[in-house]
């Protein structure tokens, strides 16, 4: 079975969603039955490349509230992340154009290195405090996920690297109508959205996979966490396969 995951590497939902995944595997008996593919997406496409900003200012301006509060809103996302094993280092981190971080995940991915590609970047940014945003940066965590430093060089050298890949996988989003991150399709068949409860995620990969047939709706009625999935849509383009 696939399962294809779309994520942005500045989101902390998407983290949190990444390690509730990979423990409903373990709980659904699935860890080595599954294909994992990490697909790109971007919450801001528009946010200048090569510039930062405070990201509690960035989420302030968003939500229409206080740096203040939204900075809580940070703690808040710290303490979330601790129940699930995550150390997040939200004051003071910075936001940024992912565009070419994810170039360099679909390189990984050519490689066989994408889901340790994207383990770093997230744990870099969110624990790390270290920058998605600068070539000398993500070519040096590049490296530590086993990416040649020419090779990285070269791919966030050239604009077009692996470029298509990305804007094919945001094209894909928008087609199943993929608004919010993180967002799971399993199977081809069922999508999840959201970084739902292990237990959710793992009744849905069971069913997907046909190892509990009880249930019709693969989150067992959570909070409508499911929705169909055209018939064989995530199973075209070109996103990166792990």
């Amino acid at each position: 079975m696939r399962v294809d995951i779309w994520s942005d590497l500045v989101c902390p939902w998407c983290y949190l969603g990444k390690k509730r995944f990979e423990r409903a595997l373990d709980a659904a008996g699935l860890g080595d039955r599954v294909e994992v593919v990490y697909r790109s997406f971007q919450l801001d496409p528009g946010f200048p490349r090569g510039e930062t900003r405070d990201q509690a200012e960035v989420l302030a301006a968003k939500f229409g509230t206080s740096r203040e509060e939204a900075a809580r809103m940070g703690t808040d996302m710290e303490r979330t992340a601790a129940g699930d094993g995550l150390e997040f280092r939200m004051g003071g981190l910075r936001y940024g154009n992912t565009f070419d971080a994810h170039r360099l995940v679909q390189c990984a991915a050519g490689q066989g290195t994408g889901p340790r590609m994207v383990e770093r970047l997230f744990r870099a940014h969110f624990s790390e405090q270290r920058s998605l945003f600068d070539r000398d940066s993500l070519v040096l965590l590049a490296t530590e996920a086993g990416v040649d430093e020419a090779t990285a060089g070269r791919v966030l050298d050239d604009g077009d690297a692996h470029a298509d890949a990305v804007r094919a996988d945001l094209d894909l989003a928008r087609r199943l109508g993929v608004s919010g991150v993180p967002f799971f399709v399993l199977d081809g068949r069922y999508g999840v959205s959201g970084a739902q409860p292990v237990e959710v995620l793992a009744r849905a990969l069971a069913t997907a996979a046909g190892v509990d047939e009880r249930a019709a709706d693969p989150t067992g009625g959570e909070g409508g966490a499911a929705c169909a999935v055209p018939d064989g849509a995530a199973r075209s383009g070109s996103g990166s396969a792990g």
